[in-house]
């Protein structure tokens, strides 16, 4: 019997990506956050000394903690 690989545009939607997200471990969870912050720093360097970051218009949210 022949093993194949198949991929169907069902898989591409927001809510399989989720359902793809929450069957994760938080270990498992955590490491693909590394992977998707060390892609991102590999392309872009400058990211890890930006510290004033401001909002961008869109879908796009810039999230700090409250000092108090």
């Amino acid at each position: 019997m022949k093993q194949t690989i198949w991929h169907d545009r069902r898989q591409e939607t927001i809510e399989a990506k989720t359902m793809w997200f929450r069957s994760l471990s938080m270990a498992e969870r955590i490491e693909v956050f590394c992977s998707f912050t060390d892609l991102a720093l590999s392309v872009n360097p400058g990211l890890k000394v930006r510290i004033h970051a401001q909002p961008i218009a869109g879908r796009i949210q810039v999230i700090s903690a409250a000092r108090g």
